[in-house]
């Protein structure tokens, strides 16, 4: 301690004062009270001091205002090439603690300018930059590993359907959590991942889970983890549960009219608190997860019945989204057709079949009680059964059609039968004219809300005479 009250001495780093000359374009040391108690003539030119003895002993942050020196000595770690603003300047600066060889007790601190003009490392920096953007880029694609859909994708542009879309777009912007309620086969998990992506926990995980598919037995471990040797023949290592997993994202859960009562209480507390305990462990896992829930079951007659617990039900239904079955949205038909005819052929590689509006209008006679996924199975059916088929009309179809949707509807007067093409066209006609209302006439945004590419908008508006002006 020299005559100051300082933690070290000139004399004892005296021998390193023509090494930081030589060696740095600036040089300073501070005490354990991050006081300056020494600086070379290269800092001090740097800085315009004149007189280096006027800034001796005084904080080194009135001297050097954006220095992190204070830091360093605070937490005894090094901060290597460092970038510090200084007078406009951007000097790279290494700082490293000093130690007190007895004590191991943080008494000062060195720091020394590496560069004092960034030009020549211009070419390393933007390298650098640019691997931190693709390093970001990596990121988000694996944290959005679980999310394949967008709202696009959720295709149709009937009034129910665009409803469902500006309650999805409204839900994306909130942390609130969503009931998606409708039939199995609607696509509610398409707007769950939809949600999630848009949503700003999208750069986050997406992580599913089917209660009706899983063990009652296992549902608390899916749900929640598992402690080492939590039970016989279980992991000597912690399995993380779905809740853990989904830690800052998005948690869906299908199906949630299946779950047992038991663990009802258990979803709620979770959700409530933001915590988890472990099958077999006493120690509570903070968690952040965004829940939306799905069940094609009926939660407020099970609320009613006692089967589903009433707190657990309002905890999920804060915004809800009814999506609508197949045969309430039959005006979609057409465009649901040819989006799914598209990635039939997308996945499979072979070209892509075409569906006549006869064909479509015979679809239309159907009730699709699987909905979406039946008629994606109808088409994949159709096409596997006819060699070859490029173009998909009414013969290709009864193959594959259930007798239902062939027959005919016999309390039909004849008199008031109309071509099919007729019924197709005017479908379409509707639909169209409900994305342009809901677009305001942008064309570039109806084709994202029908799911069709723009040229394909362009064609029908044409072919149809659909006047987007009017």
């Amino acid at each position: 301690m020299d005559a100051n009250g300082h933690g070290l001495t000139l004399e004892a780093i005296r021998p390193l004062f023509p090494l930081l000359e030589r060696n740095s374009a600036g040089a300073i040391l501070v005490d354990e009270a991050s006081r300056l108690i020494w600086i070379n003539a290269c800092y001090c030119r740097l800085l315009g001091i004149d007189d280096p003895t006027s800034v001796i002993g005084r904080p080194v942050i009135e001297v050097i205002p954006h220095t992190r020196m204070p830091e360093v000595v605070r937490s005894g770690r090094p901060i290597l090439l460092d970038i510090m603003e200084n007078q406009g300047r951007q000097l790279v600066v290494t700082r490293l603690p000093l130690h007190d060889p007895t004590s191991g007790r943080v008494n000062g601190a060195v720091a020394f300018i590496v560069f004092d003009d960034l030009e020549p490392l211009a070419p390393l920096i933007g390298k650098y930059r640019r691997l931190q953007h693709d390093l970001a880029v990596a990121r988000r694609a694996l944290a959005r590993r679980g999310s394949r859909y967008e709202l696009a994708d959720f295709v149709g542009a009937s009034p129910t359907v665009l409803e469902v879309k500006r309650r999805a777009r409204l839900a994306a912007g909130r942390t609130t959590p969503v009931l998606l309620l409708g039939e199995t086969g609607t696509g509610k998990e398409v707007l769950a991942q939809a949600i999630h992506g848009d949503s700003p926990r999208g750069v986050h995980p997406f992580v599913a889970v089917n209660v009706a598919a899983v063990p009652e037995n296992l549902l608390e471990a899916e749900f929640f983890g598992v402690a080492p040797g939590a039970y016989t023949g279980a992991d000597k290592r912690t399995r993380q549960g779905k809740f853990q997993l989904a830690d800052g994202g998005t948690l869906f859960l299908d199906e949630v009219g299946d779950m047992p009562p038991a663990l009802q209480a258990k979803l709620l507390r979770a959700l409530q608190e933001g915590e988890v305990e472990p099958l077999g462990s006493n120690e509570i896992k903070r968690v952040d997860v965004r829940v939306i829930a799905a069940t094609s079951r009926d939660l407020e007659a099970m609320v009613a019945e006692g089967s589903f617990r009433s707190d657990l039900y309002y905890r999920l239904n804060v915004l809800r989204i009814q999506v609508p079955p197949l045969r309430a949205r039959l005006a979609d038909l057409g465009i649901l057709c040819e989006t799914i005819l598209g990635r039939i052929a997308a996945e499979s590689g072979e070209p892509r079949a075409e569906i006549t509006a006869e064909a479509v209008a015979m679809l239309q006679q159907h009730d699709w009680p699987g909905n979406i996924r039946e008629l994606r199975n109808v088409l994949e059916q159709t096409l596997a059964l006819s060699e070859a088929c490029s173009v998909i009309d009414i013969p290709e179809l009864r193959a594959a059609l259930p007798l239902s949707a062939q027959a005919p509807q016999a309390t039909t007067p004849a008199s008031s039968l109309r071509p099919l093409a007729d019924i197709v066209a005017d479908a379409e006609r509707s639909a169209l004219r409900d994305a342009l209302d809901a677009s305001s006439g942008n064309k570039s945004r109806a084709a994202r809300l029908l799911g069709i590419p723009r040229s394909v908008l362009y064609d029908k508006l044409a072919k149809l005479s659909v006047n987007p002006d009017t």
